[in-house]
């Protein structure tokens, strides 16, 4: 994900340089992972000298963490888009789940650190981006908690369903990339498909 081909990532991020620097990040993380990656890997991706981080992050786990927190907020606000303009449980779903998935696919790169580097956070930054999370999986398993109660869905336990059907969604991220066959569009119909005929959806 060359920073020059990413101008569309965090265009709310000020100065450019800070968002240089997440771009950055991203690139560094995804491809050496958090622990492996120096600051002054990060910098000099960036093109800036090696202490031009801590001007605008107080630390790797800071830049890590605004990676995070972008992601995570960026995929609830797919999920309560949908909530916002669907109500039935099927539909509601169906575009979840299509969403979630083109999303990252799209953003694979980002994704792939957002989803996979959580372990690095320091524990309070963890526990912001955890509720995120949670306030995700909870979403999603209402959704499937009334299509269950209302026998659009045949599954015996929500909770259990919802992490599935996110699981799906967060693996595209680890192995989708620019030469995959389908596109992120055509990737999350399939995916919206292929997630109700595993929740039994009665159409």
């Amino acid at each position: 994900m060359p920073v020059s081909l990413s101008a569309e990532l965090w265009p709310e991020v000020q100065p450019e340089a800070a968002r240089r620097l997440m771009l950055a990040g991203v690139e560094s993380f995804a491809r050496q992972g958090y622990h492996a990656t120096t600051t002054r890997d990060i910098a000099s991706g960036a093109g800036m000298s090696p202490a031009a981080l801590y001007v605008h992050f107080p630390s790797k786990a800071a830049l890590l963490f605004a990676i995070s927190r972008s992601g995570h907020e960026n995929t609830l606000a797919l999920v309560e888009n949908v909530l916002a303009r669907v109500d039935k449980p099927v539909e509601r779903i169906q575009l979840i789940v299509e969403d979630f998935v083109a999303w990252h696919a799209r953003r694979h790169t980002v994704a792939r650190v957002v989803q996979y580097e959580l372990q690095a956070l320091p524990e309070e930054e963890y526990k912001v981006v955890a509720e995120l999370r949670r306030r995700i999986e909870r979403l999603v398993r209402e959704v499937i908690a009334e299509g269950t109660a209302s026998g659009a869905f045949t599954v015996s336990n929500p909770r259990t369903a919802a992490r599935a059907v996110l699981s799906l969604g967060v693996d595209v991220a680890r192995w989708y990339n620019e030469r995959s066959r389908q596109t992120p569009v055509e990737l999350g119909r399939e995916y919206g498909e292929l997630v109700l005929s595993m929740l039994g959806a009665r159409r």
